[in-house]
């Protein structure tokens, strides 16, 4: 499961009814109904001043410290790289955290009473999963969030609450969801119908506008977009900003036919290559920014489906290496590696190097990044990729040792399918639940 992470409004009750200022009168049968117990004709009083952003609250007797707030910004900042915001987006990115906070809470709590115990065994160990992405021991990395304006106090919260909210999904929802034979096979059929048109796997961050706020919200697409050139994450700003359903699961429509998209996105997509980022799009209600994760045909066999053997030979920088020293390292690398002939020589070329050797075989040509698999695919067993790399990471070649090509178009994994539905399923349950939680929810802002 993937945490839910919805925004929710800050509400802030007027404590002083100002003179009525002046309204517009609208005869009572042209005012549209609503289910809310709304008069006819509606009259506002007082300034209509924007709510105010509150530092902390107490959420059902627990508080939310402005800390707890800054430490969690940081962590965004951690995941995008340090790219700095404008101001006024950091603000707006900080009301959201605001509010993935409380939820969180409200997750938290409701596990504690349903006596979900989350073993801290289980939050040490996904720490030390994450600080291995970095390259770092568990006290390193602790000592590193710190230097950055966060804790690993917050990065364990932020673990637990996934771990005690999926445990709460697992026994409260997804035990009690299925997905019939008949649900997955009208999805089959579907598919088969659809045999040979493209499919598009897209991200989406989506912001509604109406014809007043257009201008405003398109301006701090670009400004969004900026930010994902410059190295931000897609996903992380998904579940920040985009008010689609999707921003749960960062953005992620999954695979999509263009019959299924608003016609701008449809002919966006149509010509989009994966990896690629393309907005503002205008789409009914708003704009959305898009990328493409990959695309296929459906039920048609492609090259990007063969099945790889490959040898990565790496070099790893010492720490403190300089983007000039980088260089020079790397073109010494890339001339020594043009000179792999075939799997076989690569041991002794990466042992004069001083580098490392990496055997993997049944390698998904789709699961690599974009530019790799176009390069893989136009080259021939026992040749070498071009050198890639960091100057904080190292670089690394690859070598093409074996290469399976499909022959046949795959048949539906009814599994997948059956999982897929069942996760939206689920999903759809998880927003309700926790919409619930807000609505019963004591929050005190301070």
């Amino acid at each position: 499961m993937t945490k839910i992470s919805t925004m929710i409004g800050l509400i802030v009750s007027a404590a002083v009814i100002a003179t009525p200022v002046a309204a517009q009168t609208v005869p009572d049968n042209e005012v549209p109904t609503t289910s809310l117990n709304i008069p006819g004709n509606v009259q506002l009083y007082g300034d209509a001043k924007p709510n105010v952003y509150r530092p902390s609250a107490t959420v059902n007797g627990e508080i939310i410290t402005a800390t707890d707030i800054e430490q969690r910004m940081a962590l965004i900042r951690i995941a995008n790289n340090n790219v700095n915001l404008p101001p006024e987006e950091e603000q707006r990115l900080r009301q959201q955290v605001f509010s993935n906070l409380i939820d969180e809470k409200l997750q938290i709590q409701e596990a504690k009473a349903a006596k979900i115990d989350i073993d801290e065994k289980l939050v040490d160990d996904q720490f030390a999963r994450l600080a291995a992405r970095f390259k770092q021991s568990p006290e390193q990395f602790s000592k590193y969030l710190t230097s950055k304006g966060s804790s690993a106090g917050a990065v364990k919260q932020q673990i637990r609450g996934e771990y005690a909210w999926d445990r709460l999904l697992q026994r409260n929802i997804q035990s009690s969801t299925n997905v019939s034979t008949e649900e997955v096979e009208a999805i089959v059929k579907q598919m088969n119908e659809s045999k040979g048109l493209d499919e598009f796997h897209l991200g989406e961050i989506y912001l509604s506008a109406t014809p007043e706020t257009a201008a405003a919200v398109a301006e701090n697409a670009q400004k969004i977009i900026q930010a994902l050139q410059a190295g931000g994450s897609f996903q992380a700003y998904a579940r920040q900003f985009s008010e689609a359903s999707t921003a749960v699961v960062g953005g992620d429509l999954g695979w999509v036919k263009a019959a299924q998209l608003p016609p701008t996105m449809a002919e966006a997509a149509a010509q989009m290559a994966p990896g690629q980022l393309v907005g503002p799009v205008e789409v009914p209600g708003g704009i959305s920014i898009m990328v493409m994760i990959d695309r296929r045909q459906v039920l048609t066999a492609d090259p990007r489906d063969a099945v790889l053997s490959l040898k990565q030979v790496s070099l790893d920088f010492p720490a403190g290496t300089t983007e000039a020293q980088a260089t020079e390292l790397a073109g010494k690398f890339a001339e020594a590696t043009r000179a792999i002939a075939g799997c076989g020589g690569a041991d002794s070329v990466a042992a004069s190097l001083g580098a490392h050797v990496v055997s993997r075989d049944n390698i998904q040509m789709r699961a690599l990044p974009p530019p790799l698999q176009a390069t893989l695919a136009s080259m021939q067993i026992g040749q070498t990729t071009q050198p890639f790399g960091a100057a904080k990471e190292g670089i690394s070649v690859l070598v093409l040792c074996g290469r399976d090509m499909p022959q046949t178009a795959t048949a539906p994994d009814l599994q997948e399918i059956e999982n897929r539905l069942l996760e939206e399923k689920v999903n759809k349950r998880a927003q309700r639940y926790l919409r619930d939680l807000r609505r019963d929810a004591v929050i005190e802002y301070s």
